[in-house]
């Protein structure tokens, strides 16, 4: 018996089921770091051709998010997106959800003309950082919001 496929939508970050999966990270991020997560964003940065927010579903079931934005961050001239709300429910995790969907994201990112995709992750996050090096990104410096912060990890890659 396979298990069911990962089907992705794109939805406004107001949608519900976007709604309760940034729910559940930031409530994540409270008891991990005490605090939800404050970097800035809005609705705006997530609505194309700025950026766009996914969920992804197995049986209809919101299982994870994942979104981009456009980023002011520049390597050698060209145009980076940030990912953002990378997020899978605990019940689902270790299953490839993450991955697939960053996978989708890269795909994205490289139709949308992007060169680089950048992200940041908490110091306490060890699975994230394993993902994101497993896939090929590196550690790159903290940029925005994430200059000078001792909790966060900033990292990188090259879409080729």
């Amino acid at each position: 018996m396979t298990a069911p496929a990962l089907r992705i939508e794109s939805v406004p970050i107001t949608h519900p089921d976007a709604v309760a999966l940034v729910d559940a990270v930031q409530a994540e991020y409270v008891e991990r770091y005490g605090s939800p997560d404050e970097t800035p964003i809005g609705a705006d940065d997530f609505v194309l051709p700025r950026g766009a927010f996914y969920v992804g579903y197995l049986d209809g079931v919101a299982v994870c998010s994942g979104a981009w934005r456009a980023t002011e961050v520049r390597r050698m001239g060209e145009r980076a997106y940030e990912v953002k709300r990378m997020y899978v429910l605990p019940a689902y995790q270790r299953r490839g959800i993450a991955s697939a969907m960053l996978s989708h994201l890269e795909d994205l990112a490289r139709e949308g003309g992007a060169d680089h995709l950048v992200l940041e992750t908490g110091e306490m996050q060890p699975e994230a950082i394993a993902l994101y090096l497993a896939r090929g990104y590196e550690p790159v410096p903290g940029f925005g919001h994430y200059c000078g912060s001792e909790l966060s990890r900033c990292f990188g890659r090259r879409l080729s």
